[in-house]
């Protein structure tokens, strides 16, 4: 009987921790790749500005240079005093407040929203910290990957379900039918992903466990000599830990391809295709749809082939689907199909490799951080997380302003050839060895 309870537990614990990624899906869904990121460059940037698609990289980039700074401070406060769950949880609520709080801005608040931008993000990619450092928690070696792959599947539910509540339950007029009402119908938008950032994670509030409470006898002058003895350890890790070093590095290079499409994604549907509201709205759940596919088939696949051979996998699998869009004009005319429908066809293809590739990524680092490092270990990962989207940001959106945005997609391309062929000379079991060696 003790040991059902406990199995229950167990799984009841590993469901709430997955809806905290169904909760914050919506957020990079909605907000940073498809609704938000578009009404930003076409409504909030004076119409006038050369520099439209490069003041969204300018709030990716800041909001990314904060993370980056933060994350591995934060992490390393974690394994020091403990209060995991609570800094999870405090991360995601400060993004549902800043988010919601978009309500309140609109054509002439330029400023403003850059400014809730940055802090949304910033926080948002602190709960992510926190979320992938509780896998060590949950998991083993055996079961790292299905359950970090469980996350990202019920992620893109959670994208797919806002996605949907927000085209077809709120923004349901054109700006060309009356455009008051469709800047107050994406604004109210940003109020729908707020509540529904809090109410999906309820489940992570309930059933988390917090294997450490924050410490009540801090003495705080002390926190400073001891974190900064931390991070200086840290940095010593990587003497004991070459090959997690070696892979974070990889890790940047081909995220910030996944980056750039995160955040551009929106941007290029809506100024390089002639779509019809319904055939966006058909594209972005298709994406969803085979994004959540992919991380689950992909999942299974990983528990055969194990997680560094998947990434490299579902890296090819990407450059293949930006090869697609690239020359998608001679494609369309040699398969005798519309470049709308041939844009869907290959963005589905691409996009299931997102969730796989990201799950996968997060798995090589949990196998690859030895136990009692793993909060300041994926605020690391989350550092390579940020860098990369500052790189991926910032490359495409000069490249996208000083020559076109489809020579932009060039910039994806060599991130992803790159990574991947790095990542074949890997050596991931040395690697696995060295976290066990380090924890003995």
């Amino acid at each position: 009987m003790d040991e059902r309870k406990r199995m229950a537990g167990r799984k009841r614990e590993i469901f709430g921790w997955a809806m905290f990624d169904v909760a914050n899906s919506a957020y990079t869904t909605v907000v940073i790749t498809l609704v938000y990121s578009a009404f930003f460059v076409d409504y909030l940037v004076p119409e006038q500005s050369p520099w439209r698609n490069s003041l969204w990289g300018f709030a990716m980039a800041v909001s990314s240079l904060l993370a980056m700074m933060l994350a591995p401070i934060m992490g390393a406060l974690v394994d020091l005093y403990g209060g995991k769950k609570r800094m999870l949880m405090m991360s995601l609520w400060l993004c549902a407040l800043a988010t919601g709080l978009l309500y309140f801005v609109g054509p002439g608040g330029l400023i403003w929203a850059l400014g809730l931008i940055v802090i949304s993000n910033t926080a948002w990619m602190l709960s992510e910290v926190f979320c992938a450092a509780y896998l060590t928690d949950l998991a083993d070696e055996r079961s790292m990957g299905w359950i970090s792959g469980l996350g990202w599947g019920l992620g893109y539910l959670g994208g797919l379900a806002s996605l949907v509540w927000v085209l077809f339950g709120i923004i349901q007029v054109t700006p060309e039918r009356d455009l008051n009402l469709y800047i107050h119908q994406n604004q109210l938008a940003m109020v729908a992903v707020a509540a529904f950032l809090v109410l999906v994670s309820l489940p992570s509030l309930w059933w988390l466990r917090e294997r450490r409470p924050m410490a009540s006898n801090i003495r705080w002058q002390r926190i400073w000599p001891r974190l900064h003895q931390r991070l200086n350890a840290s940095w010593h890790l990587r003497q004991s830990l070459p090959v997690l070093w070696r892979f974070l590095g990889i890790f940047t290079l081909y995220s910030a391809g996944m980056a750039i499409i995160i955040k551009f994604f929106g941007i290029y549907l809506a100024s390089e295709l002639s779509l019809t509201p319904g055939e966006k709205t058909a594209i972005f759940l298709a994406l969803q749809l085979s994004a959540l596919l992919g991380a689950l088939l992909f999942g299974v696949l990983e528990r055969a082939i194990g997680p560094k051979a998947t990434v490299i996998l579902t890296l090819l699998w990407w450059a293949a689907g930006v090869l697609c869009i690239f020359y998608l004009k001679p494609l369309a005319q040699w398969t005798g199909q519309t470049q709308n429908d041939l844009f869907m066809l290959c963005s589905v293809m691409a996009g299931a490799g997102l969730g796989a590739t990201q799950s996968a990524s997060r798995t090589l680092v949990g196998l690859l951080a030895p136990r009692g490092w793993s909060s300041l270990v994926f605020g690391l990962w989350g550092v390579c997380s940020r860098a990369s989207a500052i790189l991926g940001s910032l490359a495409f959106a000069l490249v996208a302003d000083l020559l076109s945005l489809r020579q932009g997609l060039l910039v994806i391309l060599a991130f992803f050839l790159i990574g991947a062929l790095l990542l074949l000379f890997l050596p991931y079991q040395r690697g696995r060895e060295q976290a066990l060696t380090l924890v003995q």
